[in-house]
């Protein structure tokens, strides 16, 4: 086991990453679970690893109450919100007892802003099961549900009391979701980590192929990064870089998801396509190469990502991306990249060169 640390003082908390941690992880952790939690997860996962945790915590003297979702991007909203809050005040859940989030991000999102939300506050704890979900979504504390006018619109910041991520829930990860958390593993290596970037590129088969010991390097890389920027810049608060780098290709993405209705693409995919036009218009900017735009798109295409963006047509994205939560004073800051390895925000790219760079991204 590998254990990392996001520093938030009095609500610091560690990530524990490794094999067999479902069944491992909680003697020493023990003082994060009381006598009953609650385990929110959905269809899929449930068959596959509620009855092994639940095991686990019965050996360490806790209870669980299980509550189980449907599956999909297209669930994360108020009905699924209000059926967590339903089945807690059903079975008289009370300010001491965790919600432990069982799956991948929208599991995690939906049982994080539960958490927030019931009797205004009781502990989460983050268990993924997907690679998207151990890399990024589980980590920083955001949560919350989409709204039909755009994704991730309405939430809160809640932080976990600990992330357990077991590497041998990967195993049972269809290849398209492998894939779709490949995305924000790249997404590190062009924000801020040229080494782990030039990494991904010699070892990204490896990682297709599930090599464990290369699956575990990438996923602890990747959370040290995130818990490295989080620990600067909790609430995303910093007006320039901070934590909005974390976002590099989520604005377009975003609008593609919202665009094409959620679960249409997943939001792996849709950060793929939406960080080659990210890439597209820091090229127009001058910041990068045409060398380094095919670099980009060749290790988005090695793992099985697409490179372009469905045609809603520009204006649709443009109607879209302003419902971005990084629009500031009507102006919309997007996440570029002044050179590979390092990210900026910037709000001054007019709506003509976005639409150009879109509309030369798209299929």
């Amino acid at each position: 086991m590998r254990t990392l640390t996001v520093n938030l003082r009095e609500r610091s908390y560690p990530i524990h990453i490794g094999p067999g941690l479902l069944a491992s992880a909680w003697r020493a952790n023990r003082e994060h679970l009381g006598k009953r939690v609650a385990i929110v997860t959905n269809e899929i996962v449930a068959p596959l690893y509620l009855s092994r945790l639940q095991g686990a915590l019965e050996s360490e003297g806790t209870s669980s109450v299980a509550i189980v979702l449907p599956d999909g991007e297209e669930h994360k909203n108020w009905t699924s919100l209000n059926a967590i809050h339903d089945r807690l005040l059903a079975e008289r859940c009370d300010r001491a007892t965790p919600i432990i989030a069982l799956g991948g991000g929208v599991v995690g999102d939906l049982a994080g802003f539960a958490a927030a939300t019931y009797q205004r506050g009781v502990p989460f704890i983050q268990v993924p099961t997907t690679l998207l979900a151990q890399v990024d979504s589980s980590v920083g504390g955001k949560t919350g549900i989409n709204h039909p006018r755009g994704k991730n619109m309405i939430g809160a910041f809640w932080q976990p009391r600990m992330v357990v991520a077991d590497t041998d829930t990967l195993i049972t990860l269809p290849d398209r979701e492998l894939s779709a958390g490949l995305a924000e593993v790249i997404k590190y290596g062009l924000i801020r980590d040229l080494e782990f970037l030039v990494w991904l590129e010699t070892n990204l088969d490896k990682l297709m192929a599930r090599d464990a010991a290369a699956l575990t390097f990438a996923i602890e890389r990747s959370c040290a990064n995130k818990a490295e920027v989080v620990s600067g810049d909790e609430l995303e608060t910093a007006r320039e870089g901070g934590r909005a780098l974390l976002n590099l290709g989520h604005t377009f993405g975003h609008a593609i998801e919202t665009g094409l209705g959620y679960g249409t693409w997943l939001h792996g995919e849709a950060v793929a396509a939406g960080t080659v036009m990210a890439a597209e218009l820091s090229r127009r900017m001058g910041w990068l190469t045409e060398d380094d735009l095919d670099r980009i798109r060749m290790l988005f295409v090695r793992a099985k990502l697409p490179v372009a963006g469905p045609m809603l047509g520009s204006d649709k994205y443009l109607e879209l991306m302003a419902h971005d939560k990084k629009v500031l004073a009507g102006r919309l800051r997007l996440v570029l990249l002044k050179k590979l390895g390092e990210a900026v925000t910037w709000a001054a790219a007019s709506p003509s060169e976005i639409s150009a760079a879109i509309d030369a991204c798209c299929a």
